[in-house]
């Protein structure tokens, strides 16, 4: 096809669509030519930021029973993250620091700072599906992990890169793979399988509700749903976030812990 067909074509199309169209082929352009591990970046800095503030709800739901933990956190960078537990009651006022690879956890009711060990890392976080490697992960997905785009598949009726992750050797991560979905047009980590190092699926997150956050929008509800328990799941959903904040390394401190409110 000639370009003087190709521009009579366009010619042919209503105002609206045209634009719509010309608008639309540089992104198509960018995402094509872009790399799995590009792909996987850009959807890890949209969640991210260089620094964020937010109020997030958890609600760990079990056949008879749930409960629901309420919570801010903190983070800058991959490198530094904080939670302050807000309710419920009991364990109001507990703290969680990440700094690199390691944890802390202040407990106020009895004035004592636990840090995490290598061997606690895969044990549920406050009780719920996700593990205290889970707040550890994330700032590794993109280093420490080798990506191979398999294709694009439909997710929820919506287009994905379907990526799969595979630990570098030496790596500091549990899991044996990672595929994870990723969003075509607006880069959402839309759904994520983990394994372990048999090749067993262990667990499958998926994300819900795109909203407008700050100055961008982002999947605020996100569910992780354990391979081998069907029935059971943890919720988290963002409440509110605040992206690129002034946050110094110093705020993420053991001292720190014991003032954050």
């Amino acid at each position: 096809m000639t370009r003087t067909r190709i521009r009579h074509e366009m010619m042919m199309l209503p105002h609206y669509t045209s634009l719509f169209l010309l608008g639309l082929i540089p992104l198509m352009g960018i995402a094509q030519g872009m790399s799995a591990t590009e792909i996987i970046r850009k959807a890890d800095d949209k969640t991210r930021g260089k620094s964020s503030y937010g109020v997030l709800s958890m609600t760990i739901e079990r056949p008879g029973w749930s409960r629901t933990v309420e919570m801010k956190s903190w983070s800058l960078g991959t490198e530094y993250s904080m939670i302050y537990i807000l309710s419920p009651a009991r364990e109001k006022g507990q703290v969680f620091l990440k700094r690199g690879t390691e944890m802390w956890n202040w407990v106020p009711g009895i004035e004592r700072m636990i840090k995490i060990p290598p061997s606690m890392m895969m044990q549920s976080w406050m009780g719920s599906d996700f593990t205290n490697d889970d707040l550890v992960r994330e700032s590794s997905i993109v280093k420490d992990y080798t990506h191979k785009l398999m294709g694009r598949e439909m997710v929820r009726e919506r287009e994905c890169f379907r990526i799969l992750l595979t630990p570098r050797e030496d790596a500091p991560v549990v899991w044996g793979k990672i595929i994870a979905w990723v969003t075509t047009d607006s880069f959402d980590s839309w759904m994520s399988e983990y394994y372990d190092e048999d090749g067993s699926l262990v667990s499958t997150q998926h994300s819900y509700k795109p909203q407008r956050m700050g100055d961008r929008v982002i999947p605020t509800e996100m569910v992780l749903i354990p391979a081998d328990k069907p029935a059971q799941r943890t919720v988290l959903i963002i409440k509110e976030m605040k992206f690129d904040q002034a946050l110094q390394e110093s705020f993420f401190s053991q001292q720190n812990m014991k003032k954050v409110r």
